[in-house]
């Protein structure tokens, strides 16, 4: 079974956006940062998105802005397979991306059980509360920045139990972030 993971970045407080959906406050451009994040963006898998990530992803990777501020993970942005979970959209023109319309826990059940590498799901807070709901995640990947926002949306709203978490890996970085890598307790 393929796994499923989440990497987003949070606040201090725990939101993913701040109150205006603005996550600006999460990207950092310093040598360490940047270094992690193009080995991250190395690996294989399909990237994962609802809606609005993947409009904001879609308008900001195929640019040459983004070619030119981060080159190596621009290309493997956009030669990633990549899955968008949308209702109202007709199509996804970003290269590789698969728009599914059905039912999301049904069609990560599908995914998952197909061969494949793993899949990661970036931002889509909405789509990550409702397979954390169902225990269809595998492992949560958060960066925890050094700013309190005071109010936002969090990953994991409507949630209906608490779901215990074991974690499995931690890194601090100079610019106050900290990466943690958290798999569900006996899973």
């Amino acid at each position: 079974m393929r796994k499923l993971s989440v990497f987003n970045s949070v606040s201090l407080d725990g939101y993913f956006t701040d109150a205006k959906g603005d996550m600006s406050w999460a990207h950092k451009m310093d040598p360490e940062w940047l270094a992690f994040t193009q080995e991250n963006s190395k690996g294989g898998g399909t990237l994962v998105f609802g809606r609005k990530t993947y409009d904001m992803m879609a308008g900001w990777w195929p640019s040459p802005m983004a070619a030119a501020a981060m080159p190596e993970v621009a290309a493997d942005m956009n030669r990633h397979s990549k899955v968008v979970f949308s209702r109202t959209m007709d199509a996804a023109a970003w290269e590789n991306t698969k728009l599914i319309k059905g039912d999301l826990v049904a069609e990560v059940k599908k995914l998952k059980a197909a061969d494949g590498e793993g899949m990661v799901i970036l931002g889509s807070g909405s789509i990550v509360a409702q397979l954390t709901a169902a225990g269809l995640i595998d492992e949560f990947q958060v960066v925890t920045s050094p700013v309190i926002l005071g109010g936002g949306r969090t990953m994991f709203e409507g949630v209906p139990r608490a779901v215990r978490l074991t974690r499995t890996r931690t890194r601090a970085f100079e610019n106050g972030c900290v990466f943690s890598c958290y798999e569900v307790a006996g899973g």
